[in-house]
């Protein structure tokens, strides 16, 4: 089993309310058009509407200064803009290592194999930035196959970010890879980034190569 740990999903974002059970789940999705179970597509609305929503209520106006940020400082008036730079890969005992996804020849990555050790455990880091509007529903969406058979699919909620200057990063929970003469091998991974809107913002291929040691 690919992703053995089932961890609660945390992030500070904007407005995403998901149960540990539900965030837990989204390790495990058997069709990549399905939101996480247990989360509600919140109603679309603009930084703007959202910041004079319930303007006399004070405790809710510095709740939402402090979710929101900077945020009007990345409206422009333009469609949302959704731009992930990077994907580093984090586990103990290596320096990261990361994927430029900022190319213009991003297919090169599939072409490019990197070395796991079976049994480490690992993190994955997003950077990505954001301008114009919310992002809602963020999802990291990944199908890893080995010799053409399907060997794991990941649905990973990441949440609702709004547009700022400086870069988004969302780290996930705290994984491992398999182990195992017959886990040792070469995989092939295809990703997107989509929201609630279906509206892929990249896709992309990299490959991996599960070895002994580093």
């Amino acid at each position: 089993q690919w992703y053995q740990r089932r961890v609660p999903i945390t992030a500070g974002n904007l407005n995403l309310r998901m149960s540990d059970a539900a965030a837990a789940s989204a390790h495990h999705s058997d069709d990549d058009e399905v939101v996480t179970p247990g989360y509600v597509a919140p109603a679309k609305k603009t930084v703007e509407e959202i910041a004079n929503l319930d303007q006399d209520d004070e405790a809710l106006v510095k709740y939402k200064q402090a979710l929101l940020g900077d945020a009007a400082a990345g409206m422009t008036g333009k469609p949302l803009a959704v731009k992930v730079t990077k994907m580093t890969f984090i586990s103990a005992g290596r320096d990261p290592i990361e994927l430029d996804l900022s190319s213009a020849d991003i297919s090169a990555l599939k072409d490019q194999c990197i070395n796991i050790k079976e049994g480490c455990e690992y993190q994955l880091k997003f950077t990505f930035n954001v301008a114009n509007e919310i992002v809602s529903g963020l999802r990291f969406q990944q199908n890893i196959s080995r010799k053409g058979i399907p060997a794991n699919k990941l649905n990973l909620m990441l949440g609702s970010f709004g547009p700022r200057e400086e870069p988004h990063e969302f780290t996930t929970p705290l994984d491992e890879a398999p182990k195992g003469m017959v886990a040792r091998g070469k995989y092939h991974a295809k990703c997107k980034f989509i929201d609630d809107d279906k509206t892929v913002h990249l896709a992309w291929e990299w490959t991996f190569k599960i070895v002994q040691e580093w």
